[in-house]
């Protein structure tokens, strides 16, 4: 079997209920849903992967959000809240409030592509917002079928061998994306393909 899309992840972390009530909440039936939800994370992961190429505090924010997301979590920390091996973005963790920042930018994309008001599509990527998180962090670990060589190179190389549990001592964070991070990056969004 092919290497799953980033999208292809999110919808089926999504499950059919989740994905029936975004139906009802756009209007349409489930295939429209898995379309729209298809192009909002495909504008997410390109919105995102675009600040991370940037050299500005926006950028540095993405990559460090990444680097959060690609840290192992912490022992016993996975069972709070029972959100199963989330770690660090139990409690919001900086990749919920990058995603919350792309949120509108990324709604107002949407409805000009679908004709779908950008409040019904800001709606939408609530919904999916912790959707996305557990599938990052599913992909930074290696556990999701689209990881792809994430599952060889995340885990003990890259920049979690750097210096692991030091918060931004990893190589790849500081500098322009090109190395370490940003090949983090491409391996965790599949490569930004929308």
């Amino acid at each position: 079997m092919s290497e799953s899309s980033f999208q292809d992840d999110v919808l089926g972390e999504l499950g059919d209920d989740k994905l029936t009530e975004i139906a009802g909440l756009l209007g349409t039936d489930t295939a429209g849903a898995k379309e729209t939800v298809a192009k909002t994370v495909g504008a997410m992961t390109g919105d995102l992967q675009q600040k991370a190429a940037t050299d500005d505090a926006d950028g540095a924010e993405v990559r460090q959000a990444f680097a959060e997301v690609a840290e192992p979590p912490l022992e016993g920390v996975a069972t709070l809240g029972g959100l199963g091996g989330l770690g660090g973005l139990l409690s919001g963790g900086m990749m919920a409030g990058v995603l919350a920042k792309v949120s509108k930018p990324v709604a107002n994309a949407v409805s000009k592509k679908t004709g779908i008001p950008a409040a019904t599509i800001s709606r939408v990527i609530e919904m999916l917002i912790p959707v996305v998180l557990a599938v990052l962090a599913k992909r930074a670990s290696g556990k999701a079928p689209g990881a792809g060589t994430a599952a060889s190179g995340a885990p003990g190389s890259g920049t979690a061998g750097a210096a692991p549990g030091t918060p931004g001592a990893a190589p790849g964070a500081s500098p322009a994306p090109g190395g370490g991070l940003g090949d983090l990056l491409g391996q965790i969004l599949g490569g930004g393909k929308k």
